[in-house]
């Protein structure tokens, strides 16, 4: 019996995919160990944010800006640090930039992640208090004027947050212990997502809140595509009310 060509071409194209994805997961999985020689944790913290950072970069189009940054609000407010923040640039421009730090308007948050070197309870926890310390500021949302009238104020949508890790801590990886530790992250506490560079990554994007595993060897590529999938389901960022900003600015202060 002759071989079907075209499902020859679709099975080799797939693996060849498959093939490239992992060696990137590799790639990436080497350079983060690298770092275990910098003796400064902290400077190692910083090469490990750069190389989750890089790798966003490469995979998301470039209508989503990906940085470390904090966040304020037009009350004033200001988030924790956060090392992964992937925002929209276009609409909505930084504020107060310089080398170490910038500033992001919070309706600009698509998502927020932290980078650490391992999943684990503590590191769970502490990923979750920084996403609630961007959830819980103010965001602006007002009508876009168009020519045939005005767009209503775009509903508020969920800002993603998640952690990125070199490995999971748990000797049965992201399973029943995972879930008991996750699921207690609650309200804006909650991470929807995570990857591990020696092979691991979940999200509980569907519909129903269910978990969701990627494949070892492809953990890498499955978790950046359904990232993605996920931001082009929020579309647009909301449109910024710039007045209340500058109304803040015109206000005293009690600095004495």
């Amino acid at each position: 019996m002759k071989s079907d060509p075209i499902k020859q071409n679709r099975d080799d194209g797939i693996e060849f995919l498959q093939k490239a994805f992992t060696t990137e997961q590799t790639c990436l999985e080497a350079q983060l160990k690298s770092s275990d020689r910098i003796v400064h944790f902290g400077d190692r913290g910083e090469v490990n944010e750069q190389h989750f950072i890089d790798f966003l970069r490469n995979y998301l189009p470039n209508r989503y800006t990906v940085d470390k940054a904090m966040v304020i609000d037009s009350t004033g407010a200001t988030s924790d640090s956060i090392d992964v923040v992937v925002f929209d640039r276009q609409y909505t421009p930084t504020l107060l930039d310089n080398k170490k730090h910038r500033y992001v308007p919070a309706e600009s948050v698509y998502a927020v992640f932290e980078c650490k070197p391992k999943i684990d309870k503590g590191y769970l926890e502490y990923a979750a208090d920084k996403a609630a310390s961007v959830r819980r500021m103010h965001r602006t949302s007002i009508p876009i004027q168009h020519a045939g009238g005005e767009y209503p104020p775009k509903p508020l949508h969920h800002i993603v947050a998640g952690i990125l890790a070199i490995s999971v801590d748990w000797a049965d990886g992201l399973g029943s212990t995972f879930e008991t530790n996750h699921k207690a992250l609650t309200e804006n506490r909650v991470l929807d997502c995570g990857f591990a560079a020696q092979g691991a990554s979940f999200d509980t994007f569907d519909a129903d809140g269910a978990y969701c595993y990627g494949p070892d060897s492809n953990a890498l590529a499955f978790f950046a595509f359904r990232l993605l999938s996920r931001l082009q389901a929020i579309a647009t960022v909301p449109a910024v009310d710039w007045t209340a900003y500058a109304k803040n600015l015109s206000q005293p202060t009690n600095q004495g």
